[in-house]
């Protein structure tokens, strides 16, 4: 599945806006995204008009916080670079 940048979504948005609601155009235009992915962008444009906050959607869930990966590459490297060890010493 195919990630697109905040930019990217709100200028298919404003494009479906502006050709009043056609998505065939918009798509054609573009290239991107599919139907229920503009209509789902759509809808997250109106419920941000709604509420005021933005949509979370497209923002990635990081498991391990920058600082862990760097303690366990830093780990990995000191200690004989062994996968198995390093893991089992996180």
């Amino acid at each position: 599945m195919a990630k697109y940048s905040r930019e990217q979504r709100d200028r298919a948005v404003d494009l479906y806006i502006k050709y009043e609601r056609c998505a065939a155009d918009v798509i054609r235009e573009l290239g991107y995204p599919s139907k229920g992915v503009l209509l789902s962008w759509y809808a997250d444009r109106l419920e941000e008009e709604r509420t005021g906050v933005p949509s979370g959607r497209g923002e990635r869930y990081r498991r391990y916080t920058d600082g862990q990966k760097r303690a366990a590459v830093d780990h990995y490297l000191e200690y004989g670079r062994r996968l198995s060890r390093t893991m089992r010493m996180l």
